[in-house]
Parts: structure tokens; sequence; C-alpha cells
């Protein structure tokens, strides 16, 4: 639930329109980590070495999936569209962090801010739907195995996956609505639109209003879904009389189940903490955690802890083996 960051301050926050003095915006300069001083070069080192591995692990699972047909299954479908989408929402992010961290160019015109805004929220909207129906496959998997087959075929896999992209991008069109003028500093690394807001020079309750809206029907509906699923998952695994066989059922689904709590867990502290507690540069570093650290985190739990995965990665690089024991039974 990375896009719940995205999500507007409430209404109080909304700022009127001030008609006097106004001066277009054209340009944003970012804050972001400037505060850490000659520290920033070794954030800067701890971010890319994480975003290549990020970017190095997500396009290897890509290619393992795809050059074994033996993975050519719904759930590693699933997982493929998942590593695009990582790969896609940490670049959107992370490059021009980069450059921050190293420069003293920390502009982004109001044309890039839009589009980087645009990209970011598509991709974490498109993440939240496709994670549900990456548990409605495990849901179907677990609790009507002889009907999986028919349920999850190549077609309505497709589909799942089409709609999670559509959603994402059909709920965006809102972040070309705001207006900019005066103040161009933006608070953060990266183009949120809760420090955007602060920034702009008209009323935002509509804004505010259709993005809460947004994220009730596609961030908390699709969690609502998964915990729902988990619920049937784990009644259906306790009628299940051997403890192999509990413990087979149980691990199909661990992955899954661990990248969704790191996916929601990170948007839960920020947004339940007591308000006193706000800090916007421990809100700074905990978006840096889901934004790069979460996408690094997606091909090692679905990799290195996958028997699969991990017997494919075998036979790819001729017999080397992998130390990690497997979740896959």
């Amino acid at each position: 639930m990375r896009v719940l960051h995205s999500l507007p301050l409430p209404l109080k926050y909304a700022k009127p329109l001030d008609k006097g003095n106004e001066t277009s915006v054209t340009e944003f300069i970012f804050v972001g980590f400037s505060r850490l001083g000659e520290l920033q070069a070794l954030l800067f080192a701890m971010v890319l070495s994480i975003y290549v591995v990020s970017l190095m692990g997500n396009v290897l699972i890509m290619a393992v999936i795809k050059a074994n047909p033996s993975l050519h299954t719904p759930m590693y479908f699933f997982l493929t569209n998942l590593s695009l989408l990582e790969i896609c929402y940490t670049t959107s992010i992370v490059p021009k962090t980069l450059v921050s961290l190293v420069s003293e160019n920390r502009r982004i015109s109001l044309w890039g801010c839009a589009m980087q805004m645009y990209f970011f929220t598509l991709f974490g909207i498109t993440e939240c739907c496709l994670l549900a129906a990456m548990v409605y496959d495990r849901y179907v998997a677990i609790c009507n195995p002889l009907h999986y087959v028919l349920v999850m075929r190549k077609g309505a896999c497709a589909q799942l996956a089409i709609a999670s992209w559509m959603v994402g991008l059909s709920q965006t069109s809102y972040v070309f609505s705001l207006t900019y003028c005066g103040a161009n500093r933006i608070n953060h690394f990266f183009c949120d639109i809760p420090p955007l807001l602060k920034l702009a020079c008209r009323d935002t309750s509509m804004n505010v209003l259709a993005m809460y809206l947004v994220a009730l029907l596609f961030i908390t509906s699709p969690f609502t879904l998964i915990l729902v699923s988990y619920l049937f998952i784990i009644a259906s695994v306790l009628r299940i009389p051997s403890a192999s066989g509990k413990r087979k059922a149980f691990s199909t689904c661990f992955s899954h189940l661990m990248v969704v709590l790191l996916f929601y867990g990170s948007d839960i502290i920020t947004y339940l903490r007591p308000k006193s507690s706000y800090s916007m540069e421990s809100d700074k570093l905990l978006a840096l955690f889901y934004t790069v650290v979460i996408s690094m985190l997606n091909p090692i739990v679905y990799s290195l802890r996958n028997k699969e995965v991990k017997e494919a990665l075998r036979r790819a690089l001729g017999g080397m083996t992998f130390p990690l024991c497997g979740v896959y039974h």
C-alpha cells in the first residue's frame, strides 16, 4: 500500500487561493536529505546498491520464469507482473533521488514533477490491485483445488492482470489538475502528493475528497479482500489432517503474505502513529524504505526462498547451490 503515502493531508490543510502577489511556479526544488550533509554520499551508495540489486533480482525472476515452462503457472504469471511493477515503481523515483544526493541540482520542472507523481500513483495503485489478484490465486489453489485449473485459466489470469494495470491508469488524471504559485521547495525527495498540496495555491478540498475516494475503492478494498481471503485460507489449511500437509499449504502462500505485510505495514506505521510523533524527516526515511528496500526484498523472498525458482536458477547457472532453505516443498 505504498500509494497510501500519496494520500493528501486532511481537509484542514487544504489551502484557498491567495490572489495577492501570485507568481506561477514552473519548477520545484527538493529539500530531500540535505540535513544529512556529507552523509548524503553514504546514503547515495546505499540507495544505488539497493537499486541495482533490486533491478537485477527482478529482471532475473522474469527471465527465469520466461525460460522455464514448468513455471508458466498463474502464480508465476502474477509474480512476473509484480517484478515488472517493482522495476517501474523504483525507476520512477530512484534515479532523480540519486542525482539529488550527489549534486546541487535538486530542481525538477512542473511537467517532470507531474509525470513522476503520475507514474508513482499509477504503479502504486496497480500493485495494490495486483496483490489482491495474487492472493485470490492462492485462495482458489488452497480452498478450491479441484476447480483451480478451470477458475485460474490463462484468459482469466490475463484479465486480472490487465484490470490491475488499467485501474492504476484510470485514477491518475487528477495529478495534472493542481496549480502552484509562490513557494516551490518540496520537503521530500520525490513528488509525493502531501508535500505538493502544501504548495498548491488554490482550494484543494475537491482533490482531497477525490483521492480519499480512490484510496477507499482501490487501496482499502483490495487490502480487505486480502485479509478475508487469508482467513478462508487459514481455515481451510487447519482442516488438513496431516501436519506435513498443513506445513506445505502454509508455505505455499508464505512469500506472498510476507510481501503483503511489508507493503501495507509501512503505510500503517505512517498513518496510524500519533500525530504528536509525526516528523517529516522520519517520514522521508520510511518512504525511502518502501520505495527502495521492499523492491529489493521481493526477488529475495520469491527466489532464494522458493524451491521451484531456486531449482530453475540452479539449472540456469550450471549447478550452483543456494544455501537458504526453501519455503515451498
